[in-house]
């Protein structure tokens, strides 16, 4: 165990960091974060995705004696996570439901031995007698409890087994316990404080911000040709997350994507574990591999080269996009979350709150979640900005989302608000029940029609007020006016528009409407053409520094540098499929790519690439000064 002085700790920190993961220096509040643990303190991490949260828990578990107990409800990537550790070598170990019985007693045999450096537990394993006996035969480090957030019922990922956690404070009070989480409101923070036992733990609140995702929210038109424009453009080749919000919409567009090429593979609860299970294999182990899924897929991710997240539907709640989009660009490089969204995903979420077995403060929370993520849809400023703002930070525009590239015209849409009220009002007076939204639409527009003329709505002050407005930008007000409560939709009735009492004061002129102006439908691009177009909005933006593998083609890359990233790539996969384990876990994108740029020509220059560390060099050092040609083509 390391000195308990803090100037000792901090060198010996440094030193495993460089030793054995390969970096130079800590980021952000890594430092702090290891020292307070290490020391023997609690703490409650908040660090986005990507930002090294498991380096906080790591290293302090490896300077400290006994063994590291991870808490982690991430099964389906143990594995991987403990490979990616011992190929470090670093001693790790895994226990849960995917081991037989004779693995299992291996690992609790070592266990009892006191031999893993750290052992990744899932919840519900940790929580039986067995297993909390093991341990308390046991020496232990620290307990690192990882998705902290899934302890609030308030979530989106909630686990009912993480209410028990706080039993590892109560039979092990003086081992130090560090909660880690990329995703809290200050209501999930005081949930996670409150049911963790952990009102004594030093908060680390790093910033939300993930400058090198680019942030893009479209309306819906042609939602397949969509997305297919967007993964099939830019980001061809690349590898990337679609999520839809069932499951039979997940196996339709996973069909449609492989169609068109695309190599696409569906996820989600409905299909057996095998299928799952191969699948999840193939998008980790694969490079350009598209995973279409449920919110079922991608908690923890642990792939780094996600190059993309897309929504086909919306997500519940700001913390559910934010957790989802973290998915994307975990090493650093530029990704891209896209979005579409239209009036029916408003409705859809509406209607799933209102008709919820929850009781009323839940629904009332869940509205709040709701009407934020509606509001970073619809915001005419920069979208980073709100995101950000939802967490309790502050930020200037980025540049580097839709809304700074590509501003949108602010409108003062209250007089067509206004139209479209009085017309839902006077098609339920006049027939004494309600239409819905393309019903009323038609009538707005002075369409006539064999339903208009059957219910004599042609007759009505209102028809034709409002052939100004195409049906996209009317549906664009409608949509507005359902998520700020102005109109509701009555799904006991076949969809039907109702106004709110809320509506009363736009009606009589007591307040306003400002909102985007919907954008005409764009011609579709695809192919070359698309890709061209936004590698070159792409380039000098925020996070493009060592912009590679798709995002960007940098304008001044090194076509030598960029043969041997290629040729590096290529040994990488083949080293991976030998080790049979996914290529990132012999090394990351980045170092491949800081390998290729400063071209090292003997073992010491190697090591000073950051990524590699002490085991790695002596694995792999020698092939790879193999592969490079110092004079160069």
């Amino acid at each position: 165990m390391t000195s308990g002085h803090p100037a000792a700790i901090d060198r010996d920190a440094l030193a495993v960091l460089n030793r054995v993961f390969g970096f130079a220096s800590f980021r952000g509040p890594q430092q702090q974060i290891v020292a307070h643990v290490a020391g023997g303190g609690d703490a409650l991490v908040l660090m986005p995705t990507g930002g090294g949260k498991s380096l906080c828990y790591q290293i302090p578990a490896l300077l400290r004696d006994g063994i590291g107990v991870v808490v982690s409800p991430l099964i389906a990537l143990m594995q991987d996570q403990v490979e990616a550790l011992r190929e470090l070598g670093v001693r790790a170990a895994f226990l849960n439901s995917s081991l037989g019985t004779r693995a299992a007693a291996a690992v609790e045999r070592a266990v009892a031995a006191g031999e893993p450096d750290l052992l990744y537990v899932a919840p519900e394993r940790l929580l039986t007698s067995r297993c909390l006996e093991l341990l308390g035969r046991s020496r232990i480090a620290l307990f690192a409890i990882d998705e902290a957030h899934c302890v609030s019922q308030w979530g989106h990922d909630f686990r009912p087994e993480y209410l028990q956690l706080a039993v590892l404070h109560e039979r092990w009070p003086q081992v130090p316990r560090i909660a880690l989480t990329a995703t809290a409101d200050a209501l999930t923070r005081r949930e996670i404080v409150e049911k963790l036992a952990l009102g004594s733990a030093r908060e680390f609140v790093s910033s939300f911000d993930r400058p090198n995702i680019r942030y893009r929210i479209v309306e819906k038109n042609d939602p397949k040709h969509q997305l297919l424009d967007f993964v099939g453009g830019a980001h061809a080749g690349q590898a990337g997350i679609v999520y839809c919000a069932t499951r039979a919409r997940v196996d339709e567009i996973a069909r449609w994507l492989s169609a068109q090429g695309i190599a696409a593979l569906p996820y989600h609860a409905g299909l057996d574990s095998a299928t799952r299970s191969a699948h999840q294999a193939r998008f980790l182990r694969e490079d350009g591999v598209v995973m279409v899924a449920t919110i079922a897929f991608g908690m923890g991710i642990d792939k780094p080269d996600v190059r993309f997240v897309a929504h086909l539907d919306m997500p519940r709640s700001v913390e559910g996009y934010y957790q989802e989009t973290g998915r994307a660009g975990r090493d650093g490089e530029p990704a891209e979350a896209w979005m579409a969204y239209g009036l029916a995903d408003v409705v859809q979420q509406r209607r799933l709150i209102d008709q919820s077995q929850a009781d009323e403060a839940f629904k009332r929370v869940s509205g709040a979640k709701l009407d934020a993520m509606l509001a970073l849809a619809e915001t005419i400023a920069c979208r980073r900005m709100r995101l950000l703002a939802y967490f309790g930070e502050t930020g200037a525009p980025c540049g580097n989302c839709d809304n700074c590239l590509d501003p949108p015209e602010p409108w003062d849409a209250t007089e067509p608000a206004r139209k479209l009220l009085s017309c839902i009002y006077r098609i339920r007076q006049a027939s004494g029940f309600g239409f819905g939204a393309q019903h009323v639409i038609t009538v707005l527009r002075g369409h006539t029609g064999e339903r208009v003329r059957q219910h004599g709505h042609d007759a009505l002050s209102t028809f034709g007020i409002g052939t100004e407005l195409s049906e996209t930008e009317w549906r664009a007000v409608l949509r507005q006016l359902i998520a700020q409560g102005l109109v509701s939709v009555d799904h006991a009735h076949h969809q039907v528009l109702v106004l709110t009492e809320a509506s009363r004061a736009l009606l009589r002129g007591e307040r306003t409407l400002s909102m985007r102006r919907p954008k005409t439908r764009p011609a579709r691009r695809t192919g070359r053409g698309a890709r061209g177009a936004h590698d070159g909005a792409t380039a000098g933006t925020a996070g493009g520094a060592g912009t590679t593998d798709g995002i960007v083609a940098g304008s001044t890359a090194d076509a030598a540098v960029e043969a041997l990233f290629e040729r590096l790539k290529s040994w990488r996969r083949a080293t991976a499929m030998a080790r049979g384990v996914p290529p990132y876990v012999v090394f990351h994108d980045a170092t491949l790519r800081g390998i290729a740029e400063r071209r090292p020509v003997s073992l010491a220059e190697l090591a000073a690439v950051s990524g590699v560390g002490e085991k790695k060099l002596d694995a792999y050092g020698a092939e790879l000064i193999a592969l490079i040609d110092p004079v160069g083509p």
